[in-house]
């Protein structure tokens, strides 16, 4: 026990030195000028293109990933991102004119945005690469120093990250912060935010919640083949599964259901193979496993599967399982699934999805495959989420000109693309005036005639206030 004290306060006091020296480096100004943050983006490319092979053989290590996937899903998104902050960022930091009332005559007002400070960004480990270094690019576009906490359970890639920022960038103003639960813990959003509260931090939070697919009747076969792949991508072919834009189960109405299930597990085969583990990532850990074959092995949703099941703890492998009906108040339908198990959820109507959707917790993202415009504005007008993408799946998420964020119970915030500039800015109205006009009525002392001219002045009736001043209106 007194050496486990000692190791915590030797990380605080570790933790304390690197906020300290990040700090001093904000509060040179050093961050906000536009060559240091051009200089740190183009060397965060630099990070990517040359050092593509050792994050992918991390996210190899500690998620089995393939190195195709690794690209697709974070390398490739990243060298997209941090390119199109270099292309915009002088843009982006310019300040905007605002307009204001010719009452106001003569001056002129603008919107600068100015950086927040020091941030700390808390990741998790589906994407360790990604969550860490998306932020980080708007941040360093917006000028801020910045200190990132990793999760502790993918310790191959926290390793590499923080090897890689050391080499890259600069570590006056970024740094990384390696260590267990005890160094920073990201269990729930509320705790951080009861944390940020106390010094009146703001706080953008990505959550989650079970993102639900909609399938309703397609009745072209080449519409129905495209369907299936884009729905076994966004939920095995993401992560396995583990992942917060994840499918997390499906809506159909009943007379579908059986076509539903017999599309999917032939496409199942021919996107995977007869060895899935050659193109599915692996479960995190043990215990997410464990975690996983609990919500499986519940009686009542044992019952339920129609395709696969089968599990290797040694391997930490899931095949793709696809379960027909679970009960809607067991751990799989109530939980966040995190894994390659996919419920299928029938209903009589495809229109009952909305009142299905509407008595869960709002989900980051809402999945829906129809040809119907109706259903489509239906879906869009009366169900609450963070995004709503028809006929495909977590293309939103590498959208830069679309915001990535959640509503409610799946997080506040949006970034991504010049909205990850903004989340980090503090946008400072300027105004100025002159001395050469006055109006007089402005200052007390108080009487009727100027509180005619107010209420004139408020309204921006410029002809009233000339015919009050003339004397030609009167109260």
């Amino acid at each position: 026990m007194e050496s486990q004290s000692h190791s915590s306060s030797d990380d605080a006091t570790a933790i304390a030195e690197s906020v300290r020296e990040v700090r001093q480096t904000f509060s040179s100004g050093k961050t906000r000028e536009e060559s240091w943050r051009r200089e740190q983006l183009k060397s965060l490319l630099s990070l990517l293109l040359e050092r593509e092979d050792d994050i992918c053989r991390a996210l190899g290590q500690d998620l089995g990933k393939h190195h195709v996937e690794s690209y697709r899903d974070e390398v490739g998104p990243l060298i997209k991102s941090v390119n199109y902050a270099l292309q915009g960022l002088k843009k982006w930091m310019s300040g905007r004119k605002a307009d204001l009332p010719l009452a106001a005559f003569p001056a002129s007002a603008e919107l600068v945005p100015e950086p927040l400070g020091v941030v700390l960004i808390m990741s998790s480990w589906n994407f360790p690469f990604g969550l860490c270094l998306e932020p980080l690019i708007g941040a360093i576009a917006a000028g801020n120093a910045a200190v990132i906490k990793p999760s502790e359970l993918s310790p191959v890639s926290t390793s590499v990250l923080a090897d890689l920022v050391h080499s890259y960038l600069d570590t006056t103003a970024i740094k990384i912060i390696q260590g267990g639960v005890s160094v920073g813990s990201a269990k729930v959003g509320c705790v951080v935010m009861t944390a940020a509260a106390k010094n009146l931090t703001p706080v953008a939070l990505e959550l989650g919640g079970k993102c639900p697919a909609v399938v309703d009747v397609l009745s072209s076969s080449w519409d129905q083949k495209i369907a299936m792949k884009r729905i076994l991508s966004a939920k095995f072919g993401t992560c396995a599964g583990q992942a917060c834009i994840a499918i997390d189960y499906i809506l159909v109405e009943k007379k579908f259901s059986s076509t539903l299930v017999e599309l999917l597990k032939t496409a199942i085969f021919d996107m995977f193979g007869e060895n899935p583990k050659e193109n599915i990532a692996r479960i995190i850990n043990k215990s997410h496993f464990s975690r996983l074959r609990n919500l499986l092995t519940e009686p009542t949703v044992r019952n339920s599967i129609v395709h696969g099941g089968w599990m290797d703890e040694d391997s930490l492998f899931v095949e793709p399982t696809l379960l027909l009906d679970p009960p809607v108040d067991s751990g799989i339908m109530s939980e966040e699934v995190f894994g390659p198990l996919l419920p299928i959820i029938t209903l009589e109507r495809i229109e009952d999805s909305i009142e299905f959707i509407n008595s869960m917790p709002r989900p980051l993202a809402i999945y829906a495959f129809t040809n119907s415009e109706g259903l489509k504005k239906k879906l869009s007008s009366r169900t609450s989420s963070g995004s709503i993408v028809f006929n495909d799946a977590i293309i939103q998420y590498v959208a830069d000109s679309l915001p990535f964020g959640g509503v409610g119970e799946s997080g506040f915030g949006r970034y991504h693309g010049k909205f990850s500039f903004e989340v980090f800015s503090h946008e400072k109205a300027i105004a100025r005036r002159s001395f050469l006009v006055d109006f007089w009525f402005r200052y007390p002392p108080w009487n009727q005639h100027k509180l005619q001219l107010f209420k004139s002045a408020y309204v921006f009736d410029y002809l009233g206030i000339l015919l009050i001043l003339l004397g030609l209106k009167k109260s």
